[in-house]
């Protein structure tokens, strides 16, 4: 969504690294083409204004002029005021005191109202409540039997008293649906409301009187992130006629330029809510202006990565399988696809890479990665015996042949899977062993230092002070235990200045860790 306001904003700031100190002609040619790249993403004129002259006032003030590294105070400054435009913090949903809520949803038609409200009770449900889907839009055709098919989706209950396509009175619908959910302990209602194909009067009267009815918690308008500037005109009539507390952005995945993202918010001065950013009713979470910042300015989205791993990983499982990995041992094709799936359900691969620092750099090699390949190699593997999945070095030719026929791939790219796997389990192994890396558990070196130093004997120093410490007593008995504990061995006088105190039996020094 972001890419061409990310690239402009990336290079205009890669110009700066080089700069010791910045000028104020330096700052005016920054601004301009923030300036710049922010009209191409298609943000409202006066959100660009108000933006720019921001950055410039605080880019000649003292946390710059007086910076080590001036670049990136600019960029932080940058950061701190795209959080800012976007909302400042994440808002969280309203909750009624006595259930249930009510959330009524309002927007054009085509803006994906239907499809997000599943993709909401969803994200309700997995929260720990139980919504109940509301179909008060019962103009669209067929747009109740939309949302009876996502509700099944969701797991979710849906409340449809009336076929829809022209018949029922949605006002109704949605005043009945509030005892509804009450009589079934439902805690949240979704009413997902008409629209239209532009703004009209009747539509603005029919929310209105469903607001009027129900009296919901919270109004969401839900904009189609990708019609840029009317996003705005859009937003701004429903606040005039409607009335909304917060806003939810679809289609986030789109190619446009999402210039609504950056204006609705500062025009309306509602909050962003939520995001949806894909088809599936997983694409869809709580909008986090600080995230959505670091993302336009490549700077990664760790946190949201690190969450949908939390949600997607069984911990039991996972630590199972770590133990796997670090050992070495019994890490099986089996295993190999087990991993692979658990990460497929976290999105498509080139979004998770896309939440790495610095990825933006390298969006062509990005574009260039499809899904479909890990498909293939989850056919060849489910094209194998158990017994083949367990042990690869079993899987002959013959066997190769068969297993490509099984998932309609070539000899070659069965052969490629054993090979990187068989290296792949190489590699783990030689982790396992430690590497000789101080601090790794098996470090293979260990025995090979002990011997080593075993057939060096013991090194003199060459300070007589040190020698002296070294040397043991010239009547010792080698079989004999040396007295004294961990310093008993010390043996002669110790240098001038380290003599111990009078009287001090060092057999009785008890060090930290000792019985």
């Amino acid at each position: 969504m972001f890419e061409t306001l990310s690239d402009r904003l990336t290079s205009v700031f890669s110009s700066l690294r080089s700069k010791g100190r910045l000028s104020d002609a330096d700052i005016d040619a920054t601004t301009r083409e923030i300036r710049i790249a922010l009209l191409e993403a298609d943000v409202a004129l006066p959100v660009v204004k108000a933006f720019v002259a921001q950055v410039k006032e605080r880019a000649r003030g003292v946390e710059v002029s007086q910076a080590l590294n001036p670049a990136q105070q600019v960029v932080k400054i940058v950061n701190d005021e795209l959080i800012a435009i976007l909302g400042g913090e994440t808002r969280r949903l309203r909750l009624a005191k006595t259930p249930p809520t009510v959330i009524m949803l309002a927007g054009l038609q085509g803006s994906g109202k239907t499809t997000l409200a599943g993709k909401l009770a969803k994200w309700l449900r997995e929260q720990g409540h139980v919504p109940l889907l509301v179909a008060a839009d019962l103009q669209r055709p067929n747009a109740v039997q939309q949302l009876q098919v996502v509700g099944e989706r969701a797991q979710v209950a849906v409340y449809a008293p009336e076929p829809g396509n022209g018949v029922g009175d949605p006002i109704e619908v949605a005043r009945r649906s509030v005892d509804e959910a009450k009589r079934l302990q439902h805690d949240i209602v979704i009413i997902d409301t008409a629209g239209r194909l532009g703004i009209d009067q009747e539509m603005m009267k029919q929310a209105a009187d469903i607001r009027d009815a129900v009296s919901p918690d919270e109004v969401l308008f839900v904009v189609d992130a990708m019609i840029g500037q009317d996003a705005v005109t859009t937003a701004q009539a429903f606040m005039d006629g409607v009335g909304f507390d917060g806003v939810v952005l679809t289609k986030l995945d789109g190619d446009a330029r999402g210039g609504a993202a950056l204006s609705v918010r500062h025009i309306t001065g509602r909050p962003i809510m939520f995001a949806s950013m894909g088809e599936k009713l997983e694409d869809f979470d709580a909008f986090h202006p600080d995230r959505m910042a670091s993302r336009i300015l490549d700077m990664g989205d760790i946190l949201t990565l690190i969450e949908q791993a939390q949600k997607t990983f069984d911990e039991e499982q996972a630590a199972k399988m770590a133990g796997k990995l670090t050992s070495g041992e019994n890490f099986t094709l089996e295993d190999f696809l087990e991993q692979m799936m658990m990460v497929q359900k976290m999105g498509p691969i080139k979004n998770l890479l896309g939440m790495m620092p610095g990825m933006g750099q390298m969006r062509d090699q990005l574009n260039s990665i499809d899904d479909r390949d890990l498909d293939r190699i989850a056919a060849i593997i489910r094209s194998m015996t158990p017994g083949e999945r367990q042990d690869p070095k079993i899987i002959n030719g013959s066997r190769r042949a068969r297993i490509a026929a099984g998932s309609g791939v070539s000899v070659t790219a069965v052969s490629n899977l054993v090979t990187r796997f068989f290296e792949a389990q190489k590699m783990m192994k030689r982790m396992a062993g430690g590497m000789g890396i101080p601090g790794m558990p098996g470090g293979r070196g260990k025995a090979a230092k002990a011997q080593k130093k075993a057939k060096k004997g013991r090194r003199v120093s060459g300070d007589p002070r040190k020698a002296a410490l070294g040397k043991a007593p010239a009547d010792a008995s080698a079989d004999e235990p040396k007295k004294g504990g961990v310093l008993g061995n010390l043996g002669g006088k110790l240098p001038p200045g380290m003599e111990l105190p009078p009287g001090f039996d060092p057999s009785k020094l008890r060090l930290p860790g000792q019985k």
